[in-house]
């Protein structure tokens, strides 16, 4: 027989409410003014020809930046270059971090220690200082790839890799995945440590394969992590600004722009604000569409 909990007193209720929203005042506040308000005015300033004051007053034209959008071959070259971006560092990401995860999660706990910090270093080192490097290592008279690759007859001449169409965004994805695998490593090494080991022993008992026992068992319990570190992967690659502004500037002939830049670009060179908004909600809106379809998979699986 069960004993009835004493109910609290709704004094106490409303009590412990008040003071829990106190506590959450400071970030409700920052949330509300610089995400929640910023957001709103990006949506309706989106719909003017506006300048800020810099040279005439806002005028509303409705939907006219949205049209302008498709039909402006800046625009849509950033947003290929964005989606190509995402289809490739999303999934290599996500594999290679998995893979790297499972060869090193049962490792001695220093030896294990020592691959995380070395996979998570170039997240916690700040964008310049790692842009800095890849600049050095890329540069085409002294990097260290062209000097391997003319030492080796790889390449017959020095290549401007971040200079020519042909490379560029290659070596933008490149960066990119080296300072994108850390958080995801760590996150998989967590999630595989905290699958059932009997599980894992039963099936191999039964005779299951190393690939059986991933497929089966490892893979089912680590797909919330999984569904968490494709969203913010997505996210991350859609959201690429640094690398681009401190590297070629979405050179040469636009082929490293990305959607983030060319709406940097617009708002701070040009002084089109209502347009870079509009750029900022059509990305917002593509951002949402494919974190739905990863939550809609990561459902049914």
């Amino acid at each position: 027989m069960q004993t009835a909990q004493p109910q609290r007193s709704k004094v106490l209720v409303r009590r412990e409410t008040r003071s829990a929203y106190l506590f959450l005042l400071p970030s409700l506040f920052f949330f509300i003014g610089f995400v929640v308000i910023p957001m709103i005015l990006c949506v309706v300033t989106s719909f003017f020809d506006s300048t800020m004051g810099k040279d005439a007053a806002d005028t509303f034209i409705g939907f006219a930046n949205y049209v302008e959008l498709w039909k402006d071959p800046i625009f849509l070259r950033a947003l290929r270059n964005t989606f190509v971006i995402v289809v490739v560092s999303v999934p290599v990401t996500c594999i290679f971090s998995l893979w790297v995860s499972s060869a090193i999660y049962q490792m001695p706990g220093k030896l294990l220690s020592f691959f995380r910090i070395v996979f998570y270093l170039p997240v916690i080192t700040g964008s310049v200082a790692v842009t800095v490097v890849w600049k050095w290592m890329f540069n085409n008279y002294y990097g260290i790839f062209n000097y391997v690759g003319t030492n080796l007859g790889l390449i017959d001449q020095r290549i401007n890799w971040l200079g020519d169409e042909r490379y560029a965004l290659g070596c933008i994805i490149l960066i990119l995945l080296t300072t994108s695998v850390g958080q995801p490593i760590v996150l998989y090494v967590s999630a595989l440590g905290n699958v059932d080991a009997s599980l894992i022993e039963a099936a191999q008992v039964d005779g299951a394969t190393d690939l059986q026992v991933f497929w089966r068992i490892k893979w089912p319990n680590i797909m919330p992590t999984t569904l968490y570190i494709l969203v913010i992967t997505t996210i991350n690659s859609f959201q690429c600004f640094a690398l681009i502004q401190l590297l070629t500037s979405g050179g040469p002939n636009h082929s490293t722009d990305t959607v983030m830049y060319y709406i940097y670009y617009t708002t701070f060179k040009l002084y089109r604000y209502g347009y870079a908004n509009a750029m900022g909600v059509m990305l917002a809106i593509f951002i949402a569409i494919l974190s739905a379809v990863q939550f809609r998979f990561a459902r049914e699986r």
